[in-house]
């Protein structure tokens, strides 16, 4: 049997509403890791753009103490910062003060970043880094980062609710241990290397959806694209995988054709397989459609899955402008 979480648990964990109600809809969770799944699941392909920015408001900038009325979630930021305070300086935080308020006002949004361990001069030197990003690139890393935050955060949800009275009520120092192992798990869990080994990927369970997904995001509106016509193909051409500069006509075959919801999300473009087929994949969408007025007629994204990954889900989304497009590898 599970633990079951309320609504309010989950906010502390990720400040998006619509994240809260539908992580505690997928609740209980019989571990930490379902926990993780079903966040990363929710977090990159359930929820929208206005949910990743309602996250990003809820953390104070760094530097600065929370203030958020959800008295968990300010205290696990302070002690995020911790080493941060530690380690700064009055001068560091007057740069610190400045960095951030020109991110904010380049991109409209608060620099992030999972801060727990990091000094304020590391901190300083990754605004720095990021700041000459394009907004929709740093718009993909601050979501990465919060997601970051969220997992650490779950494992520490989960270190108070799991019932560890009966072996630790006479140990406090075990109790403590429990908890600093939890955390280290999970730390180890965010710069493994992302693919498993074949034994693992055996023993998981039967998908719940297509292998390969994908979603569309207008960011010159900050909403999502929808109406937009979409299709998924595979090469099945007379070359292992075709050329650049060489004519492709009959070598891809269509898998599906869709087009995105209001929330900018795509119907079933392919069947729902445990395995999927390695080969070189298009995603194909009809940019020129959905913006008469826009650069891109439209855009074709290629890729490949290889042999190892053909047990992994693939999102493919689309972050789109007038004049110009990004994509990324989600999981």
């Amino acid at each position: 049997m599970g633990l079951q979480f309320e609504e309010d648990e989950f906010l502390a964990c990720c400040g998006s509403t619509k994240f809260a109600k539908e992580m505690a809809k997928a609740s209980p969770f019989s571990s930490l890791d379902e926990a993780v799944t079903a966040a990363r699941e929710i977090w990159f392909n359930q929820v929208d753009v206005h949910a990743w920015l309602q996250a990003f408001s809820a953390h104070p900038q760094i530097g600065h103490s929370s203030s958020s009325s959800n008295a968990t979630s300010a205290q696990w930021s302070k002690g995020e910062q911790a080493t941060a305070f530690a380690t700064a300086t009055n001068s560091s935080l007057q740069e610190l003060s400045e960095w951030n308020a020109k991110y904010r006002q380049k991109f409209g949004f608060i620099f992030l970043i999972c801060a727990s361990g990091k000094s304020t001069d590391g901190i300083l030197s990754e605004l720095k880094k990021r700041y000459p990003n394009r907004p929709i690139a740093e718009f993909e890393i601050a979501a990465q980062e919060q997601m970051k935050i969220t997992e650490l955060r779950l494992a520490k949800l989960f270190s108070t609710k799991e019932n560890v009275a009966s072996t630790c009520n006479k140990n406090p120092t075990l109790a403590k241990k429990v908890e600093e192992d939890r955390v280290s798990v999970i730390g180890a869990h965010l710069t493994a290397a992302s693919d498993a080994s074949s034994v693992k990927k055996s023993q998981a369970p039967p998908r719940t959806r297509p292998p390969i997904t994908t979603h569309v995001l207008d960011v010159s509106q900050g909403s999502p694209g929808a109406g937009v016509e979409v299709c998924l193909e595979m090469w099945k051409g007379p070359q292992p995988r075709p050329m650049f500069g060489e004519s492709d006509v009959g070598g891809w075959l269509c898998l599906g054709y869709s087009t995105t919801d209001n929330d900018g999300r795509i119907g079933q473009l392919m069947s729902i397989v445990d395995v999927v087929n390695p080969g070189i994949y298009r995603i194909n969408f009809n940019t020129g459609k959905y913006c008469p007025g826009g650069f891109f007629p439209y855009v074709s994204i290629v890729f490949e899955i290889r042999e190892s990954q053909k047990w992994d889900h693939f999102h493919v989304p689309l972050l789109l402008s007038p004049f110009s497009f990004t994509t990324y590898r989600g999981s």
